[in-house]
């Protein structure tokens, strides 16, 4: 909480640095190529949706071939032995918030679970971090509704204050919000009231290596992508074994 006390008195050289980031950080473009498709092959098919932000949109990999979704698609196919369908749903520069009206004003197919990443513009934009959570759970209330997805998962942000680009004491702060909205989205998954859908926030622990990420020190390149699906298709094999998606009982 050192971070929310220091903030005032930060707040003009914080406010200084944040804008000369954005004034000097070139903006990457989503990568081309498809997003949507289908990875692997015999069995049952498992419906997978990647939902949010720029990071979801795979922005820093010159392909969607090596970014975020397709490559987890496929090492879920690999792992639980069966083929998955895939969909992307994302835009650059979304909010918790902005990612449902995203979702809303797309045709979004039907899935057995999603990944939705998101919560960096929340902390660039300053949005309340019980603000930021609503809108989470809105997202995941939405999806059950409108795409039958059973399971949402929310993977913790980064330690932003190992992002190349940020300048100290920017990264500090960064830093501290992260790991803050990493605990409070820890604790409000397990406080989850629904049974459907079920929530479920993904340590990212150990993951991250700046060395691996974009030329603009901000979003991951491809080294960083490959970490991230891998690290994702592990934890989503295993709990979604645990949930009855395994080849056996498909």
């Amino acid at each position: 909480m050192l971070d929310v006390v220091a903030r005032p008195l930060l707040f003009a050289l914080l406010l200084a640095q944040a804008q000369r980031v954005r004034a000097s950080i070139e903006p990457l473009p989503e990568p081309p190529g498809p997003r949507g498709g289908r990875e692997g092959r015999g069995g049952s098919e498992l419906g997978l949706l990647v939902v949010g932000d720029s990071s979801a949109a795979g922005v820093g990999a010159p392909h969607q071939d090596l970014a975020l979704a397709r490559p987890l698609a496929r090492h879920l196919a690999q792992r639980l032995q069966r083929p998955v369908r895939w969909t992307l749903v994302a835009q650059s520069g979304l909010t918790s918030a902005a990612t449902l009206a995203h979702l809303k004003a797309h045709d979004v197919p039907a899935a057995d679970l999603a990944v939705v990443v998101v919560g960096v513009n929340d902390i660039t934009g300053q949005v309340p971090q019980a603000a930021a959570l609503k809108h989470r759970g809105d997202i995941a209330v939405w999806l059950e509704a409108h795409a039958g997805v059973a399971q949402v998962l929310f993977p913790a942000l980064p330690e932003m204050e190992r992002f190349p680009s940020l300048p100290q004491p920017l990264a500090w702060w960064a830093g501290q919000a992260s790991r803050r909205n990493n605990r409070a989205q820890a604790r409000w998954a397990r406080q989850w009231p629904l049974a459907r859908p079920r929530v479920v926030h993904v340590p990212m622990d150990g993951v991250m290596r700046p060395d691996l990420m974009a030329v603009d020190g901000f979003h991951p390149g491809p080294g960083l992508y490959a970490r991230v699906a891998e690290h994702l298709a592990e934890f989503i094999a295993r709990d979604a074994l645990a949930q009855g998606f395994s080849k056996e009982n498909a």
